[in-house]
């Protein structure tokens, strides 16, 4: 079976890209030509996606069963991808977000037919345009779409806390290490999966030429379902120190961070689980074996085992450090007034 990844070198897609290749699939990678990212097994391609002309000469002569588009975030992308494969594949996968789902939630538990709103961040209201197009597709033409929703992912170069540098995710493993505080937003109980990313690439490999999978919608995530203080305590635990947790708000964080106000307020704010029955239906042997404490573990190791991984966000551990000060003095100023 021939599959065309547009990326697949990322944090989400190069574990599924090592599950392909794995399994015998006859992967094709169309990037931009890093091939230090290029894993062995796998056939490189290259052209910038964005470039329909380099693209075009790229793909010429090939044809695929499935394409994955990893690398498609906005409805312009979409219609770029309509025009090159509609007539190239049985199966075209898009990869939306999980963050796309209702927000606030109507009901803690999440199924595929929760409705899609999330009125605090664009990046989810444009995957959710990219999904309606493609949809529109499906049902006038029958261009043939698996919609794939990941909620937050990671693997040994992430730290996937909610209040972190996703860029320099060391950086609040230096923080624990230094005894400094470490903020969680609420009080701390919301409930949350964090997926690792060779748990995500057993269920979606799964779909790649999965025809019955044509016209459908997943998510694919873990079943462990842990509080936030639990997950910085795993961190902190996998270094071992305590953490020092400062519960904010996240109205107050959102207000003080405004750049954290879409996948804040927008995804991580409140309890949300995942029900998996779908993915589970339709490829029976996924099951999720990496729990966070073991996994996130392994990510520190990552980090810790090349002092060359273990760079600081400078400006985001400033930015942390003046927002427990500004909390902590309206707290201080708040308990005198009620004396």
């Amino acid at each position: 079976m021939k599959v065309l990844f547009i990326g697949g070198t990322g944090l989400i897609s190069s574990a599924c890209t090592r599950l392909a290749i794995a399994q015998g699939i006859d992967l094709v990678l169309l990037n931009r030509g890093n091939h230090a990212d290029i894993p062995a097994g796998a056939t490189s391609l290259v052209a910038d996606i964005r470039d329909p002309e380099a693209t075009a000469q790229a793909l010429a002569g090939h044809q695929f069963v499935v394409v994955v588009d990893w690398v498609a975030y906005t409805p312009a992308d979409i219609e770029r991808d309509l025009a090159l494969f509609e007539s190239n594949t049985r199966q075209y996968i898009f990869i939306s977000s999980a963050s796309a789902y209702q927000r606030p939630v109507g009901a803690y538990l999440i199924t595929e037919d929760t409705p899609l709103a999330n009125p605090f961040w664009d990046y989810s209201r444009n995957k959710i345009a990219c999904e309606d197009r493609l949809m529109r597709a499906y049902r006038e033409s029958g261009f043939p779409i698996t919609i794939v929703r990941p909620s937050l992912t990671y693997g040994d170069s992430q730290i996937p806390l909610v209040v972190n540098s996703w860029q320099l995710p060391y950086t609040i493993v230096a923080r624990m290490r230094q005894g400094k505080p470490v903020i969680v937003p609420g009080d701390g109980t919301s409930l949350w999966p964090i997926t690792h990313n060779s748990d995500f690439a057993k269920g979606f490999v799964g779909l790649l030429g999965h025809q019955q999978a044509i016209g459908n919608a997943f998510h694919i995530t873990t079943d462990e379902v842990l509080t936030w203080d639990q997950h910085y305590a795993a961190v902190a635990a996998a270094i071992g120190v305590k953490a020092d947790i400062v519960h904010i708000a996240s109205d107050f964080i959102a207000a003080c961070l405004p750049d954290m106000r879409g996948s804040l307020l927008g995804d991580k704010t409140v309890s949300v689980v995942f029900d998996n029955s779908k993915i589970k239906r339709f490829v029976p042997d996924f099951c999720a074996t990496t729990p966070f404490a073991r996994g996130v573990g392994q990510a520190v190791a990552w980090f810790e085992a090349d002092p060359a991984r273990q760079r600081i966000d400078t400006a985001a551990d400033q930015q942390w450090d003046r927002l427990i000060e500004a909390y902590q003095a309206g707290l201080r100023s708040a308990v005198a007034a009620f004396r």
